[in-house]
């Protein structure tokens, strides 16, 4: 925290550090508020200069510092830095540094997590260790002894091999460990516990043989098998996929409950919050399982892209993160339904992404400038970041893709590299000028793609014009054409689809859209088509074509690519919605709608979780997006008009498709995942329709938490009667476990009606609840703020005066907490006049707070810009 106005930091201004690090020995002797840190680090200058050696630091007491094994007292110190203002070309400097893990409310460095020792040092957490150069592009040699209390600590765990072990007189015993492969130091990690272990083991193509080891708290070893299953799942997939072997003897897990993020890749041991390791059917759902075996993958894949080869400064974020997404997105769409993780993908990017790029944080997924690192995690470096490497691979295919990634980390390996070297190769691997392409990595905001058309009946001649425009943002007003794949189909009036002619030849769909505006002329076409626009999602953009409900209706039925018949159905629903804001909210459902629907739930052919999808309704997050401004009640009252309209028309057939998909028992199978996902929608629009008695008998009946939370959730949404009992029931029995109790947080303060607010507030004296446990606040506040916005954004301003006391603890308790819980107080665009008022007074008051974290800090004063 600063009293001072933080500094902006450019990515144009990088500079390669003054000095390497080539190798660094930790000796940690833990203690709960007292540990002793011993660094050692073999140092050379970086070329010819007399720059001072400057090392970052943070909330360090330093007690020594020596150059060659000589003390020394020939330094600066600061808040963030060490300044040796002369050292020699090469040598060994010694650090001697203390910390207080216990009194750590931030999560960043070395902290406790209940009993346990535990590190999170991405992105500039290190620095809270010892005095370093805490920066991505200094790779090192990394060896740890650890040394702990043996009964209290029995694991001590780091990153690489076990090389060395003994147990010391006064009871504490330490290990030692080597990473034989060059890292930065945000890849650190360190963990002391004691801890129930899984163990198995992986042969990799070659022959080696790892051993696998999952770490989890006392009593929960019976719930980290599906890890562990994930774990070789995705070790499998990375080789056959990607021809990518794991290199390390061992490869750890360790679950944790106080943990900012969802899991973090330190080179061979993860740190995960355990939300994504635990699970059985007793606790865990269906998405819960998914969610695992989606982020066990993802930071496995990072062992390659983001470890072996990282990225050289914080600017070039998107380059691990964006393809890593990728990566954990295709391995779980080879494993699972490809349609529906697309689909789940697209409602991220069209829901809270699009509104981030609406907002005051606006950014390129290669940002520019930075305050605060940490607010770079978003969904544009990550989501949209994956979204780009998607179009990449819809361009080049997935042979020229492959090729391309096994050139960029054969060329890559062991050095920090940038998001133009990934491109440069992707280009060179497949002989494609992607110069054009690049522009994706530096523009930020959401592209439309304005789309019209023209049929020559005579010439059988359909003409596509395509026009591209990036509306401007906080951070750049001016805009260029960028890159645009777009995945075309053309359907007769009959629902067939049409061969692509251009040039008297047949052509591939996908069209590349390089200018502001496009002509593209197809030929041989017999009538009228209907075009399947933007097929797969294949670029994150927003599209504007005057679909009929006649062609919408088409594309439902017919399309042959999955995602463009949900995607019909999304914009028929879109259509509904905007029509009844424009009548007022009054206005009967179209019959168009309705036959849909029905269509959907008699097909017989269609897949089940396909099905389910399709008969969701969009939420209010990416409604929003449809306007320019809009009264949030008002839409609140259309979308619920909306669901009651079909459900009250389509009840029977409700029924019937519950029914049809009940499940003999529970198994994590996705063809059973996909008939509860089925049903449990037509569970929660019978709801809406008034059926109570069904709801609470499948609560009361439920075998599996998928059913038991669907029931709960399809009482709260319709304010059903039975819900109270259910609550009150479901807390009883998991009052123990906060994992799962969660949950019973989430749905409450996701509750309508007025009284939601009391009773989140209620239930912040809950004695499992926290403000200093991240899993909890997010469960309760953060299901508040971002999943309740009628609520939180009531007219009286009650949400934000309650937001605005949240912000207040967390800046000092939690910085990088307090900065996510933020974002739906600064993403006000969309929202009337007169809550845009409130909010910006409420801004202006955390403004003034002393001693405000550059987190908030950056956030608020571009909101207020």
């Amino acid at each position: 925290m600063t009293q001072t106005k933080p500094q902006v930091q450019y990515r144009d201004d990088y500079q390669p550090p003054h000095y390497w690090i080539d190798t660094l020995d930790l000796d940690i002797q833990l203690h709960d508020s007292r540990t002793e840190v011993v660094a050692i680090s073999r140092i050379r200058r970086n070329g010819e200069h007399s720059e001072p050696l400057i090392l970052n630091g943070e909330h360090l007491a330093l007690l020594q510092v020596a150059i060659n094994g000589v003390e020394t007292r020939q330094y600066q110190q600061d808040d963030e830095s060490l300044l040796l203002p002369q050292v020699p070309q090469e040598f060994v400097l010694t650090i001697k540094t203390r910390i207080n893990p216990a009194a750590n409310s931030a999560l960043e460095g070395l902290y406790k997590s209940g009993s346990a020792f535990c590190t999170q040092c991405e992105a500039q957490g290190f620095r809270r260790i010892t005095y370093y150069l805490d920066r991505p592009d200094v790779l090192a040699r990394f060896s740890t002894r650890i040394t702990a209390d043996a009964a209290a600590y029995p694991y001590l765990l780091s990153n690489g091999n076990r090389v060395g072990q003994g147990v010391l007189d006064d009871g504490r015993h330490w290990v030692q460990w080597q990473d034989p492969f060059p890292k930065p130091a945000y890849l650190f990690a360190l963990v002391a516990g004691d801890f129930d272990v899984l163990r198995d083991s992986f042969t990799t193509y070659s022959g080696r043989e790892v051993a696998l080891e999952i770490y989890v708290d006392k009593g929960n070893l019976h719930r980290a098998g599906h890890a562990m299953d994930s774990l070789k799942a995705s070790m499998a997939w990375d080789e056959q996929r990607c021809h990518l072997e794991y290199d390390l003897d061992v490869y750890m897990i360790v679950a944790v409950d106080f943990f900012n993020m969802g899991a973090m890749e330190n080179k061979g041991l993860n740190v995960f919050n355990a939300k994504f390791v635990l699970a059985d059917e007793n606790t865990a759902t269906d998405n819960d399982y998914l969610d695992i075996e989606r982020v066990i993958g993802h930071e496995y894949f990072h062992n390659w892209t983001g470890n072996r080869v990282t990225c050289r400064d914080w600017f070039q974020l998107s380059l691990k993160e964006g393809l890593t997404v990728f990566r954990d997105q295709e391995f779980s769409s080879d494993l699972g339904s490809r349609t529906v993780n697309r689909i789940r993908n697209v409602r991220i990017i069209r829901g809270p992404q699009f509104a981030e790029d609406a907002g005051p944080m606006a950014h390129p997924i290669r940002p520019d400038e930075v305050i605060e690192m940490n607010n770079f995690y978003t969904l544009t470096v990550y989501e949209k970041g994956a979204e780009v490497i998607r179009m990449l691979h819809t361009l080049l295919g997935e042979q020229a893709f492959q090729r391309g990634l096994a050139l960029y980390l054969q060329r890559h390996d062991g050095q920090a590299a940038t998001c133009n070297d990934f491109v440069a190769a992707m280009s060179e691997a497949s002989g494609r000028d992607l110069g054009r392409f690049n522009r994706w990595y530096g523009q930020s905001g959401t592209p439309v793609l304005t789309v019209s058309d023209d049929y020559d009946a005579d010439q059988g001649r359909y003409t596509l014009t395509v026009r591209q425009h990036t509306p401007p943002t906080r951070d750049q007003q001016e805009k260029l054409p960028l890159h645009i794949p777009l995945s075309l189909a053309l359907y007769s009036e009959q629902g067939e689809p049409i061969t692509l002619m251009r040039e008297g030849q047949s052509c591939g769909p996908v069209l590349d859209v390089l200018e502001a505006e496009h002509r593209f002329v197809f030929e041989q076409v017999p009538s009228c088509p209907t075009p399947a626009l933007l097929q797969g999602f294949s670029a994150p953009v927003k599209l504007s074509y005057p679909y009929s409900d006649e062609q919408l209706s088409l594309l439902a039925r017919c399309s042959i690519d999955e995602f463009v018949r949900w995607d019909a159905v999304q914009m028929l629903l879109n259509k509904t919605v905007q029509a009844q804001m424009a009548a007022g909210g009054e206005t009967a459902l179209p019959r168009s709608l309705v036959d849909v629907f029905r269509t959907i739930l008699e097909d017989p052919a269609l897949d089940r979780a396909l099905k389910a999808e399709m008969l969701t309704l969009p939420d209010l997050g990416s409604l929003l997006e449809l306007f320019e401004q809009v009264d949030i009640e008002v839409l609140a009252r259309v979308h619920d008009r909306l669901g009651l309209g079909l459900a009250e028309a389509l009840q029977p057939l409700w029924r019937q498709a519950y029914t049809d998909n009940l499940t003999p028992e529970y198994r994590i199978e996705h063809q059973d995942m996909a008939r509860r996902s089925l049903k449990n929608v037509a569970l929660g629009y019978l709801a809406l329709a008034g059926d109570e008695a069904r709801v609470f008998e499948q609560y009361r009946q439920a075998d599996n938490m998928t059913d038991t939370l669907a029931a709960m959730k399809a009482a709260v949404r319709a304010g059903l009667g039975s819900r109270d009992a259910m609550l009150t029931d479901f807390e009883g029995k998991w009052h123990h476990d906060g994992l799962v109790l969660d949950n019973w947080f989430r749905l409450q303060a996701t509750a309508p009606g007025e009284q939601t607010l009391a009773r989140v507030r209620q239930l912040m004296q809950h004695p499992t609840f926290s403000l200093s446990n991240p899993n909890r606040v997010r469960a309760l506040i953060g299901a508040f703020t971002s999943g309740n916005p009628v609520q939180f954004h009531r007219a009286d301003g009650a949400g934000y005066d309650f937001l605005l006391e949240i912000l207040s603890q967390l800046n000092r308790l939690n910085p990088q907490v307090a900065s996510r819980l933020i974002t739906p107080l600064i993403q006000f665009s969309r929202l009337d006049d007169a809550r845009r008022r409130m909010i910006t007074l409420r801004l202006q008051q955390l403004m003034a707070m002393p001693d405000l974290a550059r987190d908030l800090f950056e956030k608020i004063s571009k909101a207020l810009d």
